[in-house]
């Protein structure tokens, strides 16, 4: 069952702080939309999360449908006066549609339908960026690398039905989220197992991303099969799940050889994403996968392919990974831009 959910709430300093946008009305519904779940939850002034609920994206035609099914047991007092929504897609315009889902809907249209003033829609790995400043300790787990620089870019991934990518850049004492589709860049090899693996891939792909390479759960399942078929076998109809299982790993040196090498591409990614941001602020790794994968992700080579960058090694070096282990942490995201605190 869902807890109930409480945050810090922790500010920039800059001297040319510009004033910080009218905040939401209170409560606010906040979302995380998913192409299999949609989680929805009623925000307060003070970041308190409350009525915490999971719908599975199936088993409703339309994103209105699921918000009334949500709002159907709200009290009087409780209805929403503001939204703010994340969405595995990207937004572009008024009308967004996920990418591995067909829901899609007007941005104006549902704001009139919701009766609200405000509906603010971002893409969900934006959301997971603008949490990273106003997470506690407790909410993650470092692995390896050095302290976080304040006031400094950060970069946020994750690997789940997709491959999400987000940044964060501080902006006149508040915090930029920099929205992208990073999942869908080419991902490229660092020796030749992965050469071999993504030339595999690419008879059947015509684009090899990184999301569709291995960095996602259908990506876990494509890579298996790479590795097996690189091997002369057929592969069985693993889950994404059964790939990542203990289990099978300990009986199925593929299942073993596909998560390391899910370990090492995340290092790959993760690593660009710090170069190209100079992310001093850190990199956070959200998602459903890793933080089931546990102790094998820390022990994984992740952290020295993160670090293998030759001569940028030493900047990388100096540069925190941490894994998200907060339950929603999108919603705390979604709580400092409808407080003004992101954008």
């Amino acid at each position: 069952m869902l807890r109930n959910l409480t945050f810090e709430e922790r500010e920039l300093t800059h001297p040319s702080a510009a004033p910080a946008p009218a905040p939401a009305p209170w409560p606010a519904l906040v979302g995380d939309i998913g192409a299999t779940n949609a989680r929805f939850a009623l925000v307060g002034a003070k970041g308190e999360i409350e009525r915490p609920k999971i719908l599975a994206v199936r088993d409703h035609p339309t994103i209105e449908d699921a918000i009334s099914v949500y709002l159907s047991n709200a009290p009087e007092a409780a209805r929403p006066r503001a939204a703010a929504l994340a969405v595995a897609g990207p937004i572009t315009g008024d009308r967004v549609a996920l990418t591995n889902h067909p829901w899609s809907f007007s941005t104006e249209e549902l704001r009139r339908h919701l009766g609200i003033g405000r509906l603010q829609i971002v893409n969900d790995f934006s959301a997971a960026a603008c949490a990273a400043p106003y997470l506690a300790a407790a909410d993650y787990v470092a692995v390896g690398g050095g302290e976080a620089v304040a006031d400094m870019p950060i970069g946020v991934l994750g690997p789940g039905t997709g491959l999400g990518v987000g940044g964060l850049v501080p902006l006149a004492g508040r915090w930029r989220a920099l929205s992208g589709e990073g999942g869908h860049v080419t991902m490229s090899p660092a020796n030749d197992r992965e050469g071999a693996v993504l030339a595999q891939l690419r008879r059947r792909f015509d684009h090899v991303s990184a999301e569709r390479a291995g960095l996602s759960g259908q990506g876990l399942v494509n890579l298996y099969s790479a590795l097996v078929e690189l091997d002369g076998a057929t592969p069985e109809p693993y889950t994404p799940a059964q790939i990542t299982d203990p289990e099978n790993g300990r009986r199925d040196p593929h299942c073993r050889e596909a998560v390391e090498l899910f370990c090492l591409m995340l290092g790959t990614v993760a690593s660009n994403l710090a170069l190209t941001l100079g992310a001093r602020g850190g990199i956070f790794i959200a998602g459903g996968i890793v933080p089931r994968l546990g102790a094998r992700f820390t022990a994984s080579g992740f952290r020295q392919r993160f670090e293998s960058k030759g001569r940028l090694q030493p900047f990388l070096a100096a540069i925190p990974t941490f894994i998200i282990i907060r339950e929603l942490p999108a919603f705390v995201g979604l709580h400092a831009l409808l407080a003004g605190r992101a954008e």
